[in-house]
């Protein structure tokens, strides 16, 4: 097992190790794997998408940050859901982009993440894509909490269209690594049969 989780196995390439559990990469991604010993904290169950989706967004405005994306999958075969989010930078502009796999279970989780902030330079990316969809089309409502108020704004720029033409922007890479990390992770069997969350 790595650093304590049941994770057993995932592709490290590029990736040096920093300290248990973490590692980093020469791009400025940061790599980490977590165990939790608790029941998980999601606001709902992965049976119950829409009012997983709005929590989770709820939650990220409360904390100040946006929820950009949420998407059920799964982890080595085991249903997990995946997550975007975007934090303001602390102690400085910019943000930092996240992204992460949470596998839970009945009475505890493992949860995958990457992160990356952003540079000396900010927003270029949202100048651009509001630029080529006008200020008009480029902030929407949050498709998961409609009404939404509070934390950072979502808007269009963050949709994964976008990312091949920033393909050094900290979330593209977020998302890049997460796509290719994914598919290599291995976790425990004795996790895997555990029961299953609920709300």
């Amino acid at each position: 097992m790595i650093s304590m989780t049941p994770i057993t196995g995932l592709d490290l390439t590029g990736f040096t190790a920093r300290e248990p559990g973490v590692w980093t990469d020469e791009r400025g991604l940061v790599l980490s794997v977590h165990f939790f010993p608790l029941v998980p904290d999601l606001p709902a169950s992965l049976e119950d998408p829409d009012r997983l989706r709005s929590g989770l967004a709820r939650g990220a405005a409360g904390a100040g940050g946006g929820l950009i994306e949420a998407v059920l999958g799964a982890v080595d075969g085991v249903p997990a859901v995946r997550q975007l989010i975007k934090v303001p930078r602390p102690n400085g502009h910019g943000q930092v982009f996240l992204g992460s796999w949470t596998v839970p279970r009945a009475g505890c989780s493992t949860v995958l993440k990457v992160q990356a902030a952003e540079g000396a330079t900010t927003g270029m990316r949202e100048a651009m894509v509001m630029a080529q969809v006008g200020p008009a089309g480029y902030f929407r409502q949050h498709p998961y909490a409609p009404g939404l108020s509070g934390g950072l704004p979502y808007h269009v720029g963050d949709h994964e269209q976008w990312d091949p033409q920033f393909p050094d922007h900290p979330l593209t890479l977020v998302r890049e690594a997460l796509e290719r990390i994914t598919p290599t992770v291995t976790l425990d069997d004795r996790f895997k049969v555990l029961p299953p969350f609920r709300t």
